[in-house]
């Protein structure tokens, strides 16, 4: 499958409470990173990782990543984090398309 993304790698940071699995793992990725369900801080808005509705302790690491890669090509405009990612998302799609192309020439495959 194609997509905008391809061709970066995105650094992202797992942190484990001593809660774990009670509680969700908190996902960050940099700070500033690009996208409508990523907050300001880095940190990555996705529900299974809520730990008020969407997590259980019976999601894995996997199903994490996997979820946060779906997240990536295929963000939920119900729930914002950031706005310029957001408003270029819902309003200009082209824009919002160029601008993530450009993020993942900004984080190149390791040598």
């Amino acid at each position: 499958m194609q997509t905008d993304w391809e061709g970066g790698f995105f650094p992202l940071a797992i942190h484990f409470s001593e809660d774990y699995p009670s509680k969700p793992p908190k996902c960050k990725f940099p700070q500033g990173f690009f996208h409508p369900n990523v907050y300001p801080s880095g940190n990555v808005c996705l529900s299974i990782l809520n730990e008020d509705s969407g997590w259980r302790p019976a999601i894995t690491v996997k199903q994490i990543l996997v979820g946060i890669q779906d997240l990536l090509d295929a963000p939920n405009p119900a729930d914002p984090a950031q706005t310029e990612g957001y408003q270029l998302f819902i309003q200009d799609p082209v824009e919002y398309k160029r601008r993530v192309r450009q993020q993942a020439k900004q984080y190149p495959p390791p040598i």
